[in-house]
């Protein structure tokens, strides 16, 4: 059963916050791969330092996300664009709501820089209820893993998004940060 809803203060992350993003991360993934992958991302042209958010609990970090610039590859060219990844919660705090709080507050701020959209890859039951949808809807194809569902490929349109725009489909290149992961 869910618990009740924390009222995090969902901030920018700060230098000061790096160390237990980290742990945050590598607990929400059981793996250290993560947490390198945002330290690589911090260290990139891609990262948005506006777009780093933590959810701060009593003084504690308990959940980070942030959103970086990727490529768009369309029939004219290349566009920058941007994702979500990586999003996590600190395992005691999971289902509680705090990573829908983090989702809609980088989506928010993605949204107040005048981006048209935001893609990511991961569960569509979750991002589904957090209004992402089938990326291939839009024409926008992600490299998600074999072992993951096509639906894993997802896109949330903003304000700003021009459905007649053809550089706003294609194909979503990722950085080199990402090159690491498996």
């Amino acid at each position: 059963m869910d618990q009740p809803s924390p009222h995090p203060l969902i901030r920018p992350e700060r230098r000061d916050d790096h160390d237990a993003v980290g742990a945050v991360v590598a607990a929400a993934f059981g793996s250290d791969a993560e947490a390198a992958l945002v330290e690589r991302i911090r260290a990139s042209p891609e990262f948005r330092p506006q777009l780093a958010l933590v959810a701060e609990l009593d003084g504690v970090v308990a959940g980070h996300v942030m959103i970086s610039a990727t490529a768009l590859h369309h029939s004219a060219g290349v566009r920058t664009i941007v994702m979500l990844s990586p999003l996590a919660v600190s395992p005691d705090q999971q289902r509680n709501g705090i990573g829908g709080q983090l989702v809609d507050a980088a989506v928010a701020g993605a949204e107040r820089l005048g981006e048209p959209l935001v893609v990511l890859e991961g569960s569509p039951q979750y991002y589904g209820r957090l209004g992402f949808e089938p990326a291939s809807r839009y024409g926008i194809t992600l490299p998600i893993p074999d072992w993951a569902p096509p639906a894993a490929a997802q896109v949330k349109v903003l304000d700003r998004y021009d459905p007649a725009d053809p550089s706003m489909r294609g194909t979503v290149v990722y950085p080199a940060a990402f090159d690491a992961l498996d």
